[in-house]
Formats: C-alpha cells, structure tokens, sequence
C-alpha cells in the first residue's frame, strides 16, 4: 500500500479533487501555504494500493520540466504557477476504525 502527498495549488485543487473521486480514490483535503511564492496551496493525501498509485497521479497538474540556468539573474523572469509536488510513500500499516 502506498500514501500518496500532493501539494497542488490552490487554482488546481477543485479539478483535481474531482478527479480523485470520479476515479475512485478515497482523498484526505488539507489547506496549507508555503513554498517559494507563500500562495495558498491544497494538500491531498490519497491512500491506494501499490497497481494504483500511476492511476492516481495521471489526475495531478502537471508542469513540464525546465532548465533553472544560472540562479542569480539582475532581470525579471516570469515564474510558472500550478502543477503539483507528489510524494509517494510505503505504508506499513493501515487501519481503518
């Protein structure tokens, strides 16, 4: 079994909400905040068998990937919003009570 954590931003969290349950999966909804923006995000725990976990992130947001280049730049660059950060952990243990 496996415990998946999705930070997804706050624009995204209703679409992928749906997405979850149409799709089956049972979903735990937490407001949180944070990150490089301090914007207001949704974080989703999904708990699903291991066959399932793909499944269940192809309803994420997705952003392509990009090259950060140098770091420290003197002009205004634009900062993509949206996607998702997904962490997909083992469960040793699960009870339902």
């Amino acid at each position: 079994m496996k415990l998946i954590i999705a930070i997804v931003n706050n624009d995204d969290s209703s679409t992928v909400q749906s997405a979850l349950t149409e799709g089956g999966f049972f979903v735990t909804k937490l407001a949180t905040s944070g990150g490089f923006l301090k914007k207001g995000n949704t974080t989703f725990f999904v708990g699903t068998n291991d066959d399932k976990v793909d499944g269940a992130i192809e309803k994420e947001p997705t952003v392509p990937p990009t090259e950060m280049g140098e770091f420290f730049t003197p002009i205004m660059v634009d900062v993509l919003v949206g996607g998702a950060t997904v962490f997909v952990v083992d469960v040793d243990r699960f009870e339902k009570i």
